[in-house]
């Protein structure tokens, strides 16, 4: 799958940026506390590089001994390079991942060659352990755990302290052996510092983490726990893909990596950690003692109100040698989880036409927090089917039960565009026949707008041309260019006026 070279580590990374001019240096001081954010959201805004902060002021005036790195993935270039491809591959990745979760039997010798790509990239997903690695050149345990000595950000002026916002949380379920990496979750969750060697950690009821933490602690033990700073690029990503549950995110970043996974026992709790990450948090989380976490800026543009998650206890911290801190901020859209979410919207496509083969194409808009809104665009044939399509796309993948609003087009209309979008609404679609409304369906307890927390209605808008028993008047005919004129005209203007580009 990889067209591009690998990267193992979060380092050959960022040197294949700052080799393709996608990487600058900031030698100011810059303060942990909203500056770096604002200087961030201005550089991401402009499709701007990898940002490294080489001296970045902690909240005691002091400057951090830590580079902090932010804007990794600003820009849909770089999450596709994080794959592993140029932007162009994402479609073979989409597919790739389709066949992940409805993995047809080859049709003969040919068909089974054919798959030789993916069986590769199935094997280089058997992880290889370490007996020494960079992450462990440094280790602080015990008395010796300093949280404060990291450079976590404060991110906006209402954030209730410094928030750990790119972390890669690896847990276990309750029985397995910490041997076997396939039984482990890797999920982005972040974390609230809570003093020299305590945090918050937010992981929702429905997250991977929290379903391990709820096996620990129904036996009454605290759960074994990794946050891993500074990941490669595809462990990252993977952490953050909304993968089929039987697939390990750890082991899968070994296909996008295109190499297997090298992995080390942790010091103090019993997990397999990634070698060549810059540093990892080890500790336990408590089965039972939780602490208000928040309020925090969040993706949606407000601050979510201050709720309780369980407590993690650090009990090592272990680094490279001159360790870099990777970052970024949560908010109103554009920001970096808004942009890995346009390409996981491209890679979703595949998986979505497997399972409703009408659909032609989909956009999540930035804009509705990348979930919130839908716009389909499908090869209509028959009565009801826009309704059809939407009831299907509700209730084929989880991530879609937080999506309130779907509109439906015909394939002439570009979903992305959003003069296209308010055309086929303002032309094709009555309020009184096509709008269908739902209630009390599943919704993000972060919408302020649902009437119940975790409730809310859904609007399912069809902005398709009617057919068959659907109207009963005539539809008119769309205006169009002929081909021939569209040549002609594109002719004479790129001859006479060169200057419009054609």
């Amino acid at each position: 799958m990889r067209t591009l070279p690998p990267f193992p580590s979060l380092r050959h990374f960022l040197s294949w940026s700052a080799e393709t001019q996608q990487f600058q240096r900031i030698a100011d001081p810059v303060a942990l506390r909203h500056q770096m954010t604002a200087v961030h959201r201005k550089v991401l805004e402009a499709a701007g590089p990898v940002l490294q902060f080489d001296a970045p002021v902690l909240a005691s005036g002091a400057l951090s001994k830590l580079p902090v790195v932010v804007n990794l993935f600003g820009t849909t270039a770089r999450v596709a390079a994080g794959l592993g491809v140029e932007e162009a591959g994402l479609d073979d990745l989409g597919a790739f991942l389709a066949a992940l979760r409805s993995p047809a039997p080859p049709d003969g010798l040919r068909d089974a060659l054919s798959r030789w790509p993916m069986l590769k990239a199935a094997l280089a997903t058997r992880v290889k352990l370490v007996n020494s690695a960079p992450v462990q050149q440094v280790v602080h345990a015990g008395d010796q755990v300093d949280l404060h000595t990291l450079p976590v950000q404060t991110h906006w002026p209402g954030d209730a302290a410094p928030l750990i916002t790119w972390p890669v949380v690896i847990t276990r379920p309750y029985q397995s052996e910490a041997s076997a990496v396939n039984a482990y979750n890797a999920g982005v969750y972040r974390a609230q510092v809570l003093g020299k060697s305590r945090l918050i950690m937010r992981w929702l009821p429905h997250r991977g983490g929290a379903a391990h933490h709820r096996t620990w602690a129904a036996q009454g033990q605290k759960t074994p726990v990794a946050v891993v700073l500074g990941a490669d690029p595809a462990t990252l990503l993977s952490a953050a893909l909304p993968l089929p549950e039987t697939v390990s995110e750890l082991t899968f970043a070994g296909a996008l990596g295109g190499a297997r996974p090298r992995m080390v026992a942790a010091k103090t709790v019993p997990l397999m950690v990634p070698a060549d990450a810059e540093i990892v948090l080890e500790g336990w989380v408590s089965p039972t003692e939780t602490a208000p976490e928040g309020p925090f800026g969040d993706h949606t543009g407000y601050y979510n109100r201050a709720e309780p998650f369980p407590v993690m206890q650090i009990t090592a911290v272990t680094h490279r040698e001159n360790p870099l801190y990777l970052s970024t901020y949560t908010g109103r859209p554009p920001d970096e989880p808004a942009i890995i979410g346009e390409v996981f919207n491209r890679l979703a496509l595949p998986t979505i036409r497997a399972q409703i083969p009408e659909v032609h194409d989909l956009w999540l808009p930035p804009a509705a927090c990348s979930y919130r809104m839908a716009v389909i665009s499908i090869d209509k044939r028959y009565p009801g089917q826009a309704r059809r399509v939407m009831m299907a796309l509700w209730g084929m993948l989880p991530q879609f039960s937080y999506t309130k609003m779907i509109v439906v087009v015909d394939r002439d209309i570009d979903p992305r565009n959003w003069d296209d979008i308010a055309w086929a609404l303002a032309t094709r679609m009555d309020p009184a026949r096509d709008v269908m409304v739902l209630e009390n369906t599943p919704m993000d307890y972060l919408d302020f707008a649902s009437p119940l927390e975790g409730l809310a209605g859904k609007m399912g808008i069809d902005a398709t041309t009617n057919i068959g028993s659907e109207t009963g008047r005539e539809w008119g005919a769309v205006m169009q260019t002929a081909p021939e004129d569209q040549a002609f005209a594109a002719e004479l203007v790129n001859r006479l006026m060169p200057e419009l580009g054609g």
